[in-house]
């Protein structure tokens, strides 16, 4: 019973696919697909957890791992200054930037120089085997190239113009929040961020399905990478790649070039982490946090009731 449900919704998803290719451009169909998977899966919740750390600083600074630093204005609502919301513009501006990009290179690849589309776009669906392969493949080569140009490009004195806007932009930050994954100039944001997330895609030319599925696993990782909590899903894999991005700021972009950290290993540019020691000064903070949080609800409960016996008397 289980496998004859399963054949059928397979076959109502290939139906709705093959119309779907059927009806719309080849590029429509591309471009909408991306933009809801970079909405959903990062713009969103980060947009989301933005406005919950500005609405809620005094809550959310018990979650965050950087403390008072990793929240945009500080403890203080009133300490928002214009420079936050500039970050979040730009943040949201560069995400668009590289939706315009992947479009135009479709549009030059197809209408002006004839070639076939950069991704697969195609009725038949790909087999479970390729998807798997495709997605390791995509995830190491990408994170190769996160690697070499983040080095190489944004930290290097050969490439003082792209190095000197990182500096500048994303390294203005004092602690990472939601939404900062996607924050820099654009030209470092497309060398850095972009061109190694899609190259690979092309490079292997995807399916859109299998290149949907790859981007959402990068869109979620930046997404709780940046968002500065010490609670997430997956925190065995992604708290190890928020710490290192934490570290990669503290340090001013010393070390930790890569996002999983095995290429910083391997060629020394790895910065290490007090593990234990630092652990435990975490966990001092966090609960000092909680009880600080808590001693300021009491407070506020005791003074609400004096004011109250007050009125009455």
């Amino acid at each position: 019973m289980s496998s004859y449900s399963t054949s059928l919704n397979f076959l109502f998803f290939w139906m709705t696919w093959s119309t779907l290719i059927f009806s719309h451009s080849a590029l429509k169909v591309e471009m909408i697909g991306t933009i809801v998977v970079r909405l959903l899966c990062f713009g969103v919740p980060s947009t989301l957890m933005y406005l919950f750390d500005v609405m809620a600083p005094s809550v959310a600074v018990i979650i965050k791992s950087q403390g008072e630093a990793g929240l945009p204005g500080g403890k203080r609502r009133r300490n928002l200054k214009l420079k936050h919301f500039q970050i979040v513009g730009w943040s949201l501006l560069n995400l668009f930037l590289g939706l315009f990009v992947q479009a135009l290179i479709e549009i030059l690849l197809v209408k002006v120089l004839r070639w076939r589309s950069a991704l697969k776009i195609s009725s038949r669906l790909p087999m479970p085997g390729s998807i798997i392969k495709h997605l390791l493949c995509g995830i190491v080569l990408r994170g190769i190239l996160s690697y070499v140009a983040h080095r190489y490009a944004l930290h290097h004195p050969r490439s003082p113009m792209i190095a000197s806007l990182h500096k500048s932009w994303h390294h203005s930050l004092r602690g990472i929040y939601p939404l900062t994954a996607c924050y820099d100039h654009p030209l470092p944001y497309l060398v850095g961020k972009f061109f190694p997330m899609y190259l690979p895609a092309v490079l292997l030319r995807f399916h859109l399905l299998t290149y949907l599925l790859y981007l959402a696993i990068i869109s979620l990782e930046e997404t709780f990478a940046y968002c500065g909590y010490t609670v997430m899903p997956m925190s065995f894999f992604l708290g190890g790649v928020a710490r290192r991005t934490e570290l990669h700021l503290e340090s001013g972009g010393h070390g930790n070039f890569g996002p999983w950290g095995l290429l910083d290993l391997i060629f020394g540019s790895n910065i290490p982490d007090g593990d234990d020691d630092d652990d435990d000064e975490r966990e001092r903070m966090f609960q000092g946090r909680v009880s600080e949080a808590i001693e300021r609800s009491n407070r506020g409960i005791r003074e609400g009731t004096l004011r109250r016996n007050t009125r009455k008397t």
